[in-house]
C-alpha cells in the first residue's frame, strides 16, 4: 500500500513539473524596459519587437532591462543595457554596450539600439515558445567581412574631435529690440588615459529697449560681452585616481571682469572603478587654485585688480539601478587670503520606484554665497537690476521640484495607436 502511494504520488510531481515547464515555454517574455538616464523611443521599440510581452510593472516582469547612456570623448554615446532576469530567470544577468557615431541621425542611433537590444533578449525569448518567431542572420557580408580589421582600429585624427559654433538670433518688435550673437571653436581629444581639451568662445548681447516717461520717449540699451579660452588636462593614474589641471582667460562684462588668468590644479579619487561610471560612482576630488583680477570697475572692497588664491573640494555620488536613480553633489570653495569668503554648494536628484506602479521623485539645489568679489562698488540701476546687465549681490540661492506618480490598472504596453498625435505626440485634446 505504501509503495502505491509512494508511485502516485511520484508520478502526480512529474506530471507537475513536466506541466510548469511547459507552461513557462507557452507564456511570452515579459519585458520591463527602465530608461534610467536616457530618452527611449518605446513606440519603436514595441513596433519591432512584437513576441514579447511589454510590461509597465517592474515587478511583474521576467526580464527588467536598465538602459543608461554616457557621452563618448567623440561626442557619440555610449549606451549600456543590462539584462535582470527575474521569476524563472531570477540571477540570470547580461550587459551589452555600444557606441554611437557622433554624426548619427536619431534613425541609425534607433537602428543599432533596437540591434542590441534584440540581442540581448535572444538567450530569454528560447527558453520560451516565442522562440519559433526568432530569424537569426549570422552570415557576414563579403564586403564587411573584407573590410573589418583584425586589430584595434587605426583613426587618422589620433582620436582629436574639432568642433565649431556659429550662432545667433534677432527678436524685435516696435519698442524693443534684441541682437544676440557666439561663437565657439574647440578641440578634444578622450582616451582612456588622457582627456585633453582646448576651447576659444565669444558672444555678444545687445538689447534696446524704448518706454515713455514724463519728460518723453526714453531708450535703454544693454550691452554684454563674454569671450575667453580654457584648456584642461586630466591624467589617468589607475582605475581609481586622476589627476589634472585647468587653464583659462575670459573677459566678461556681467561678472565686472575686464580680463580673469585663471589656473587651477587637482587630484580625484573614485571609491568605484570609473569603468562603472554607467551604473555607479563616488568621486572624492580635491584641488588649489590661483586667479588675477582686472575689473572694468572697483569693486565693493576698493579693488581696480587683484590676486586671488584658494581651494576647494567637490564630492559626488551617483546610481542608476533597478530600483531608481540618484545623485547627489557637494562643493565647497574659500580664499587663503580671508576665509570668510567662500561659497557652498549641495545638489542633489532622486527618482525611485518604490513598487511596480508607486514612484516618486525629487530634485533640490541649494548654494550660500560669500566670495561675490568682483562686484562694482556702485551698486547696480533701477534698469541695470531689471534687465539683468549687472550681477547683482545674493548670499544665497536654491531650487527645489517634486512629483509623485501612481499607475494601476492593465501592466501590459503592447499596442502602439498613433491616430490624432501627430506621428505619437499626442495633440488631441477634449475639453
Amino acid at each position: 500500500m505504501k509503495k502505491s502511494y509512494f508511485i502516485l504520488l511520484l508520478l502526480h510531481s512529474l506530471l507537475m513539473g513536466t506541466a510548469q515547464n511547459t507552461n513557462l515555454q507557452n507564456q511570452r517574455l515579459k519585458v520591463f524596459i527602465d530608461c534610467s538616464n536616457t530618452w527611449c523611443d518605446r513606440t519603436f521599440m514595441q513596433t519591432e519587437i512584437n513576441i514579447v510581452d511589454f510590461y509597465l510593472d517592474n515587478q511583474a516582469a521576467d526580464l527588467h532591462v536598465l538602459i543608461t547612456e554616457q557621452s563618448t570623448g567623440s561626442g557619440g554615446s555610449q549606451y549600456q543595457l543590462i539584462f535582470f532576469g527575474q521569476n524563472q530567470f531570477k540571477n540570470r544577468t547580461d550587459t551589452l554596450r555600444f557606441n554611437t557615431d557622433p554624426n548619427a541621425t536619431e534613425f541609425e542611433t534607433r537602428d543599432i539600439f533596437i540591434k542590441y537590444l534584440k540581442l540581448g533578449l535572444v538567450p530569454f525569448i528560447a527558453k520560451t515558445a516565442s522562440v519559433n518567431g526568432v530569424k537569426i542572420d549570422m552570415k557576414q557580408s563579403k564586403a564587411e567581412s573584407e573590410g573589418q580589421p583584425e586589430n584595434k582600429t587605426k583613426d587618422p585624427w589620433n582620436y582629436w574631435v574639432l568642433r565649431i559654433n556659429a550662432n545667433g538670433n534677432i527678436n524685435a518688435d516696435e519698442v524693443y529690440k534684441s541682437l544676440q550673437y557666439r561663437g565657439s571653436f574647440s578641440a578634444n581629444r578622450i582616451t582612456d588615459e588622457l582627456k585633453v581639451n582646448f576651447g576659444v568662445y565669444g558672444s555678444k548681447n545687445k538689447t534696446t529697449y524704448e518706454y515713455e516717461t514724463t519728460t518723453g520717449l526714453e531708450k535703454f540699451t544693454v550691452d554684454n560681452d563674454d569671450y575667453g579660452f580654457i584648456h584642461s588636462l586630466i591624467k589617468s593614474l589607475n582605475s581609481h585616481w586622476s589627476y589634472g589641471y585647468e587653464a583659462s582667460i575670459n573677459s566678461s562684462t556681467f561678472s565686472n571682469n575686464k580680463r580673469r588668468l585663471f589656473f587651477r590644479t587637482g587630484i580625484e579619487y573614485d571609491i568605484f572603478p570609473y569603468k562603472d561610471v554607467n551604473n555607479k560612482f563616488l568621486t572624492i576630488n580635491y584641488t588649489m587654485d590661483i586667479r588675477r583680477n582686472n575689473y572694468h570697475d572697483t569693486t565693493l572692497y576698493d579693488k581696480v585688480k587683484e590676486t586671488l588664491t584658494g581651494h576647494g573640494v567637490e564630492i559626488n555620488i551617483s546610481f542608476n539601478q533597478k530600483w531608481g536613480s540618484a545623485s547627489v553633489g557637494v562643493n565647497y570653495h574659500n580664499y587663503f587670503n580671508n576665509w570668510k569668503f567662500f561659497n557652498l554648494g549641495l545638489n542633489m536628484f532622486f527618482n525611485v520606484r518604490i513598487s511596480g506602479g508607486l514612484s516618486f521623485n525629487v530634485g533640490a539645489f541649494g548654494g550660500l554665497t560669500r566670495d561675490q568679489l568682483y562686484l562694482p562698488k556702485g551698486g547696480a540701476t533701477e534698469q541695470e537690476v531689471l534687465t539683468r546687465r549687472r550681477q547683482l549681490a545674493s548670499g544665497y540661492n536654491y531650487y527645489t521640484s517634486f512629483g509623485l506618480s501612481y499607475r494601476f490598472g492593465s501592466k501590459l504596453s503592447n499596442f502602439v495607436n498613433p491616430r490624432f498625435e501627430g506621428g505619437g505626440g499626442g495633440r488631441f485634446y477634449f475639453d
